[in-house]
């Protein structure tokens, strides 16, 4: 059996040491917020400061919520090496336009509402994305430290090919991100807020008790008892 290795990235980073703590604990990608409305909100300036201190191999991620495609051309050529996300009402032409590899974040109800959201095909419409990003439906935009049902969907399904495709996010913390994983078997796992020290600072020990977690999950997988 191939070792299974959950990639990890950790979104809402600004500041130089979070970045720093992030690689550190051992994140494939980190993210950077440019939506205004949002506590983790940086400029395309200031994610172009912090993403220079990645090194090879960490991904930036800018993260986008319904914005203006001269926004978003500006960010990019702020941060050349970065993938996108978008995060908001977003139709498929509409992440095809900026012509850069992308995410696309599906926001799915918590509860019992979250069966009947149509994800498959949500990642049929969206196709053209690297990968489906999981979040939960909350006001606003962004997960807000909410999990949806992970027992809701079929994961094997050919158009989500969970261990290829999606990103597990919403509400993940170090506590829960194993059941997560062993449930969903996504590609990569995506957390913010279940790192966090305040909104916008993460906690360097939160960030290793996480990177731990998932090792630990993937480890459960690959050698099961």
């Amino acid at each position: 059996m191939t070792p299974q290795r959950t990639r990890i990235k950790i979104c809402g980073l600004t500041r130089e040491a979070d970045v720093d703590a992030a690689v550190l604990a051992g994140a494939d990608a980190v993210g950077f917020v440019l939506y205004p409305a949002s506590p983790r909100h940086v400029t395309a300036q200031r994610a172009s400061e912090l993403a220079r201190r990645l090194p090879p191999f960490v991904t930036p991620v800018l993260l986008f919520v319904n914005a203006a495609a001269r926004d978003i051309q500006q960010a990019c050529e702020a941060v050349p090496q970065a993938l996108l996300q978008f995060h908001g009402d977003e139709t498929p032409a509409a992440c095809e336009a900026a012509g850069r590899p992308y995410l696309r974040a599906a926001r799915i109800p918590t509860g019992p509402a979250g069966a009947g959201f149509d994800l498959l095909k949500y990642a049929s419409d969206f196709s053209t994305s690297q990968a489906i990003l999981l979040d939960a439906l909350v006001d606003g935009y962004g997960g807000g430290g909410q999990s949806f049902d992970w027992n809701a969907f079929p994961w094997s399904h050919p158009l989500l090919n969970a261990s290829s495709r999606l990103v597990l996010s919403g509400g993940l913390t170090p506590a829960n991100v194993i059941d997560g994983i062993s449930r969903v078997r996504p590609w990569a796992v995506d957390v913010s807020s279940g790192v966090e020290a305040a909104k916008g600072i993460k906690d360097p020990d939160k960030m290793l008790a996480f990177v731990a977690a998932v090792r630990a999950a993937d480890a459960q997988i690959s050698h099961p008892t």
